[in-house]
Order: structure tokens, then C-alpha cells, then sequence
């Protein structure tokens, strides 16, 4: 990888007028200016079909888009205008309101399916055949979850509780129609990203996509290949994912995921794992996998604990793994989120794999000067922050701090302590102190949350890990990018030779 800066920027962010960004124009708008201050990476994080809390980090597919994201205006002139404005969101301009998008788009993609014609549909059933490794299943646990309520699959009869080859089919054939809806979405939404990756590649933009590396108990991955996860004879877990206290949370974090069944996989040959890369590859020209140690060695949980404190730690799958993966993907560029408790074997799994791992700048304040989010501790080959989605905005974490630690975070940048070292928006002396220090650092790729190019504080704070409601709502608009200072950060990236 070549020397780069970056944005972090999740597609529910985007400007908008339907309650949540969005597959729209405002994503190329906004690409636009990205590159003409010279950004050449852009960071969202997961595309995939959203679950609890509405966190795309637990998803009830790996490979299904989030529908929420499909452009509304964009559905081949089968919705009219006056119908489109049923939808809008006049009040949901800068926070995400998932449970209104959910209602109207729902009702107006339903509306749009109602009136494709037989030529309409053979399109979306041709598509359906290229995707049928993922799409069946998923269309299929997506028509049951209606039929029951959307209550766990766990509960349904067992005919289609117990997930067999022969599932998918018996399902269209029950109900075709409600089927080939859920492919009707997938349609819209593998096209319009094409569209939106298609821009990016024309501006000199790579995507940079994120992988969660868990997913949830109540999904299709889980239901259509219990063979690949840690699972009792009722399909329960017998132990879960978390992690153990850490920086975020003194209990550590109780995810909940069911754990892989890495010796199930290696028969196999990662099969799962494989496909599930291979697929992202279409989206993505670089993908972060989160909670990258886990395949170093992972915090199991056993299923009835209260608090992730009960776990211990177990041997992940490895390099192995990632020799699969580099084989059959040779191209696709693999960014390792190593945050958190990092012990020698990540260490070695990185090195192994030469996969880049994460700095952020934030967490090399605790006085330690061999810290390794001090960017004069940065290796060359990792991929700085000022922050990621799960910490406060750059602004937000220095008023947090404590005043002495402030000095010091202060100092270090070059930023003065006078009066106006924390306003000004786009030209925040603090924010802007901090973006210089990043991107002059020694680490291949700098990405910069919007955020920060904003100069904002807490309120645009996107995720606050083990915080159950109202995560994941920033939203940005033209306002906010005109506050931009163009200027100072298309000078700093050439500056700094990205």
C-alpha cells in the first residue's frame, strides 16, 4: 500500500432526506471533494443487513446489504414522486432515526415489487442464480423470520429449525412471491453500490470496508452452517464472545456471538470464512476485520456467565487461516483492528501474515513513553487514527481529559493552551494540531473520522462500546463540509507526501 490519508465516514451518515444516508448522489458528492483535497481512502464501516441495537456489527447476515441504505429515487421509476415524499424525514437531518427508515422503506420497496413486470423479475431471478450461495439461505431465513414473528430460528418448527440443503427450495416454492422480495432488495442494493464503488475508482478513491469477525446467534450464517460454530445438539452455544476488561469497560464485553469451530473449519478448508472474504472483495478494495486477535487467540465466555470476567483465553485459527485467504484473494488488502489487550501471539500472527495493525493517537496519553499509539512509536506499516468509531471525536476527548493529561496531549501536537485552543469548528486549533500530527506520522495510511475534519465534539460521537441505545445516529450535511478547512488539509496531505 502506498502512502495515503483517509475518511472515516459510515454510508448512514451521509446527507439525506429519507432519515439515514444512503446509496444517493450525496455519497459521489461527497467522494468528490474528498479527493479533490486529496484524500485517496475512504472508511466505512459494515454494509451488511443491521440486527440488535442497530449496530452493523451484529447483523443477522454476513453477506446480505442493509437494505436501510437503498436509494429510494433510484428503484428504475417505479415509485412516483408524491410517494417518495411519504417518506421523508424532516426532522431526522442529523441523527439516523432507524425506526422510521425501517417503516418507509419497507413499505415503499414492497410498493415498488408490487408493480415489476415479468422482465423486471426474470432480472432479479438471474441475479439470485450468480448469488445463490448466500442468497437463498438468506432469502429464506428472511420469509421465515416473518412468518414467525421474527422470533429466533431456534424456536421454529423443526423442519426449518434444522437447516438442510433442500431448505432454501421447499421455501420459494411455499412462498415464492415473499421470496423473490427480499431478492428485490439485494438487486437494488449490489447495483447501486456497483454504481457508488464504480465513482470511487474514478475519483482515485479506494473503499475500505470493515468486517465484523462474530456473527450473532439469531442470524442465517449461524442457522445454515451449524457445522462451523461451537454449538450443543439444540443448536445452543456452549460458550461466547467477548472480551476481558479493558481501556472501554471494567467487566470487559459480553458479546454474546457464537464462537467458530475452528477444528470443523480446517477440515474444510475455511470454506466459510473464504467465501465470506471473497464476497467482501466485491465491495471493498481494502477490508478492516475487527477483533483481528481473535484469530490469534479468543476470549471464550462460557454461555451462562453474567459478565465476560468468566472467559478464558483459547487458540484461534491462525495463519493458516490467512494463507487460505491470500490464495484464493490474492488482491484484496487486509487491515488487522488490534486494539485492546495485544499479547505476543497477535504480535506474531501479524507479523506472519504482514498484515497492518491500528494506532490510534488518543490512547498514547497514560504517561508511558514507549506507548505505541505515540506516533514516534508508529511502525511504517500500520493505519493511524485520530479516532474510530467506537471513541469520542478528538475535540470531545480532550475536554474529557483531566487537565494534566490535557497538557500533555496538547503539547505534544504543538497546540497552545490559550483561549480558542477549542473552538472554531473546521479550524480548531486542537483538532487541527492533532489531524497534522497524524498524518505526519511514519504510518502508511492516516484515516481521519469526519468528524475531526469538522472540529466537533461528544454529540457526534458515532458508538460508545457496551452503551445498549442511541449509538450508531451521526449524521453529516453540505453545512458541515463547507466548515471544512479545504485549505489546510489538502496543503497538510501534500505536505506530508499522501
Amino acid at each position: 500500500m502506498k502512502r495515503q490519508a483517509g475518511v472515516l465516514l459510515n454510508v448512514s451518515s451521509f446527507p439525506g432526506k429519507y432519515g439515514i444516508g444512503g446509496f444517493s448522489c450525496n455519497v459521489e458528492n461527497f467522494l468528490r471533494e474528498f479527493a479533490a483535497m486529496g484524500f485517496k481512502v475512504w472508511q466505512t464501516l459494515p454494509i451488511t443487513a443491521l440486527g440488535w441495537g442497530n449496530s452493523p456489527y451484529s447483523g443477522i447476515s454476513a453477506f446480505a446489504g442493509n437494505f436501510l441504505y437503498i436509494d429510494l429515487e433510484r428503484t428504475d421509476g417505479l415509485l412516483t414522486k408524491e410517494e417518495l415524499a411519504t417518506a421523508e424525514c424532516r426532522d431526522a437531518y442529523y441523527l439516523t432515526d432507524y425506526d422510521a427508515v425501517r417503516k418507509n422503506k419497507s413499505r415503499l420497496l414492497r410498493l415498488a415489487y408490487s408493480r415489476i413486470n415479468d422482465g423486471y423479475l426474470s432480472k432479479i431471478k438471474e441475479f439470485a442464480q450468480k448469488q445463490a450461495s448466500w442468497l437463498y439461505d438468506y432469502a429464506a431465513f428472511m420469509v421465515l423470520k416473518e412468518r414467525y414473528e421474527q422470533a429466533s430460528w431456534l424456536t421454529w418448527d423443526e423442519k426449518y429449525k434444522k437447516h438442510t440443503p433442500e431448505t432454501a427450495e421447499m421455501v420459494l416454492r411455499e412462498n415464492e412471491s415473499e421470496f423473490y422480495y427480499f431478492c428485490f432488495e439485494q438487486y437494488l442494493f449490489f447495483a447501486q453500490w456497483q454504481r457508488i464503488r464504480d465513482y470511487a475508482k474514478e475519483c482515485g478513491i479506494k473503499i475500505f470496508g470493515d468486517v465484523p469477525i462474530y456473527v450473532c446467534l439469531d442470524s442465517v450464517d449461524v442457522w445454515a452452517n451449524t457445522e462451523e460454530f461451537l454449538l450443543d445438539k439444540n443448536y445452543k452455544p456452549t460458550e461466547v464472545a467477548g472480551v476481558p476488561p479493558d481501556y472501554f469497560c471494567e467487566d470487559g464485553q459480553l458479546w454474546g456471538n457464537p464462537l467458530y469451530d475452528y477444528a470443523a473449519m480446517k477440515k474444510n478448508g475455511y470454506r466459510w470464512w473464504v467465501g465470506r472474504m471473497k464476497h467482501l472483495s466485491r465491495f471493498y478494495d481494502i477490508v478492516r476485520i475487527d477483533h483481528f486477535r481473535g484469530f490469534a487467540n479468543y476470549w471464550a465466555v462460557p454461555a451462562a456467565a453474567e459478565t465476560a470476567k468468566e472467559g478464558k483465553w483459547k487458540k484461534g485459527a491462525g495463519k493458516e487461516l490467512f494463507d487460505r485467504i491470500r490464495k484464493e484473494i490474492p488482491s484484496l488488502e487486509i487491515i488487522a483492528e488490534d486494539l485492546g489487550i495485544v499479547d505476543d501471539d497477535v504480535i506474531k500472527l501479524l507479523e506472519d501474515t504482514e498484515i497492518m495493525g491500528m494506532r490510534v493517537i488518543q490512547f498514547g496519553f497514560d504517561g508511558d513513553k514507549e506507548n505505541t499509539h505515540l506516533p514516534y512509536n508508529y511502525p511504517k506499516q500500520c493505519v493511524a487514527y485520530t479516532a474510530t468509531h467506537d471513541n469520542d471525536t478528538t475535540l470531545g476527548w480532550l475536554l474529557s481529559l483531566d487537565e494534566n493529561t490535557r497538557r500533555e496531549a496538547l503539547s505534544y501536537v504543538g497546540c497552545s493552551e490559550e483561549y480558542g485552543w477549542a473552538s472554531g469548528a473546521g479550524r480548531c486549533p486542537a483538532t487541527r494540531a492533532f489531524i497534522r500530527t497524524v498524518l505526519s506520522s511514519c504510518a502508511t495510511l492516516a484515516v481521519l473520522p469526519m468528524q475531526d475534519l469538522c472540529g466537533y465534539g461528544s454529540d457526534t460521537r458515532m458508538n460508545t462500546p457496551g452503551q445498549a441505545n442511541g449509538c450508531w445516529r451521526y449524521r453529516t450535511n453540505y453545512e458541515a463540509l463547507a466548515d471544512v478547512d479545504h485549505a489546510f488539509l489538502k496543503n497538510t496531505i501534500r505536505l506530508f507526501g499522501r
